[in-house]
């Protein structure tokens, strides 16, 4: 068992501690349709990141604002098969209230009903597409969400499951724990992931006399 020591632990929210998967299928591959867009395409490029960055992309001569509050619409009311993942529920349990928090590409709106319907803990504080002006892949997610917990990016662990929020951890400074929920290996790795594991259920809280660190045991 590898051993990380850190101070704070910042989480991603869908394919790290949710699995919305299925929904967020159904919801990208009926607007990519209505749109004359390939499915599978569209569903991959909205992984990890916010959804008007994507819209943005697809439909430069859109109304942006329009679509997006269209695709949040669809997936707030879609939560039908949205779960914890493996290991989720029994690491926050673990984890001291204040030492994690989520940084996630989804809205607020959505990200609360995300997390209310797989039944997780809400962190006192979650960093949303709604409280930034860059998404991942770039930093500012991780930097804010550090920077509410109190602590320095360089002393926070981020759990990711995408390449671009792996970049976004990485460029804040922080180590990457990544999931291999979503991504291959390889694609994990090319985003600089420092280690790979299954899922959370993996990754496990250990016992510490100093109180001020905490230490994750990463299982093979």
């Amino acid at each position: 068992m590898k051993q990380v020591v850190c101070r704070a632990v910042l989480f991603d929210l869908d394919g790290v501690l949710v699995d919305s998967t299925p929904a967020v299928a159904r919801v990208w591959s009926g607007w990519a349709n209505e749109r004359g867009f390939e499915p599978e395409m569209v569903v991959q490029k909205a992984h990890g990141r916010p959804s008007i960055t994507t819209i943005r992309e697809l439909l430069p001569n859109a109304n942006h604002e329009e679509e997006n509050r269209e695709v949040e619409r669809r997936e707030i009311e879609d939560v039908e098969g949205v779960i914890p993942l493996t290991g989720a529920m029994e690491l926050l349990r673990a984890l001291p209230a204040e030492r994690w928090t989520i940084a996630t590409s989804c809205t607020r709106p959505l990200a609360c009903v995300r997390i209310a319907a797989a039944g997780l803990p809400m962190p006192g504080q979650i960093v949303t597409a709604n409280d930034i002006r860059h998404g991942k892949p770039d930093p500012e997610p991780y930097i804010k969400a550090a920077e509410i917990l109190g602590f320095r990016t360089e002393e926070c662990i981020v759990v990711e499951d995408a390449p671009a929020g792996i970049c976004a951890g990485k460029a804040a400074g922080a180590r990457v724990i990544a999931l291999r929920t979503t991504a291959g290996d390889g694609e994990l790795l090319k985003a600089g992931a420092d280690w790979i594991v299954k899922d959370l259920g993996a990754v496990q809280l250990q016992p510490r006399r100093d109180t001020d660190l905490l230490t994750l045991g990463l299982l093979d």
